[in-house]
């Protein structure tokens, strides 16, 4: 018995966790995909872009987070596709190169839609999302574009019960076939962006879902807290076709405090990229990635453990494909969202 009432102490601080810190998986691409995090950036290029996504956290850890996506978003209306600001005259115009600043214009104005779907699992809890976003996009000015989005979908948490070894199966934090719950979600978020910035703000799990596999309201204290991300970046240019991307991350789960991610990358070209991040009180990252075609774009991190964990870990892996389909204009990276 002391066993079983061990395990409902431990599930309750978990519940309680889980209602105070980071609920969202973990992306230290973010930004090479950014749509992840705020749904505004629905069709912001003109080709329809698929990202598939793995992520394994902490190796060397048992039961450490282990994080695979899917993403899919395009604009709507051939107008936008077929004729305007984002057409070129040839295949493989480079964005990263100094005189596309010239030529470049605002997109017009246009919708966007996408899907997404998140699997993340942790020890005997595995979360998935999956969500269906929009996006309108309207040019502020000549070179400025302004966009607003929001996504909506489920969640879904379940509780590999095989697990876990209870005493008392009866246990009453979790109530007899309770190893699944089913959650709706929803997420909202606005872009600014323009030929050498962009800045964004965006808000998950707005509806402050409560966390529970009991219908025991005595075991009921955890909730899906929101998570407010603030990201921006700027491009300068190193030589006429050499581009640094400098870019930020903040992150704000309360009562936490708020998380900084810092990256750089410097692309060559519309080739390849490379890149560092550092994320505050947790880890330091090198990146690469790879415009393969204008097919395919692949991306890559490895995470150095800096917090107490790295004594455990020998750190993290993260892989992401992209695939450029309906790519018109044969683009090999991406034009607005970069």
């Amino acid at each position: 018995m002391r066993r079983g009432l061990l395990f409902t102490q431990l599930l309750l601080l978990t519940m309680t966790m889980l209602s105070r810190a980071q609920q969202r998986p973990q992306y230290t691409q973010y930004v090479f995909n950014n749509y992840l995090l705020n749904p505004a950036i629905s069709g912001i290029e003109n080709y329809t872009d698929v990202r598939f996504g793995y992520r394994n956290q902490w190796r060397g850890i048992n039961q450490a987070p282990i994080t695979a996506y899917f993403s899919l978003h395009m604009p709507l209306g051939k107008q936008y596709l077929y004729g305007n600001s984002n057409s070129f005259d040839e295949k493989g115009n480079n964005p990263m190169k100094r005189s596309y600043m010239q030529t470049y214009m605002a997109s017009e104005p246009h919708h966007g839609i996408g899907i997404y779907g998140v699997v993340d699992r942790t020890g005997p809890i595995t979360s998935s999302d999956f969500k269906v976003t929009y996006a309108y996009h309207l040019g502020l000015s000549p070179k400025l574009n302004l966009s607003v989005g929001v996504a909506a979908g489920v969640s879904r948490l379940i509780l590999d019960i095989s697990k876990i070894s209870l005493e008392n199966n009866f246990d009453p934090a979790i109530a007899e076939n309770a190893d699944t719950r089913i959650q709706p979600d929803l997420a909202a978020g606005v872009w600014l962006y323009g030929p050498k910035f962009f800045a964004g703000l965006s808000a998950q799990q707005l509806l402050n879902r409560p966390i529970s596999f009991t219908r025991n309201t005595s075991y009921d204290q955890g909730k899906q807290a929101p998570h407010v991300f603030l990201t921006a970046g700027y491009k300068f240019f190193i030589s006429d076709e050499i581009a640094g991307l400098p870019s930020v991350m903040f992150k704000y789960v309360s009562p936490a405090p708020v998380s900084t991610d810092l990256n750089m990358k410097v692309a060559f070209k519309d080739k390849f990229w490379i890149g560092a991040s550092y994320r505050s009180n947790d880890a330091i990252a090198v990146l690469a990635g790879f415009n393969v075609s204008s097919l395919f774009v692949l991306g890559y991190s490895y995470d150095f453990t800096t917090s107490e964990l790295g004594r455990a870990s020998t750190g993290s892996h993260e892989v992401v494909l992209g695939l450029l389909l309906n790519n018109r204009y044969k683009v090999t990276c991406p034009q607005k969202n970069w």
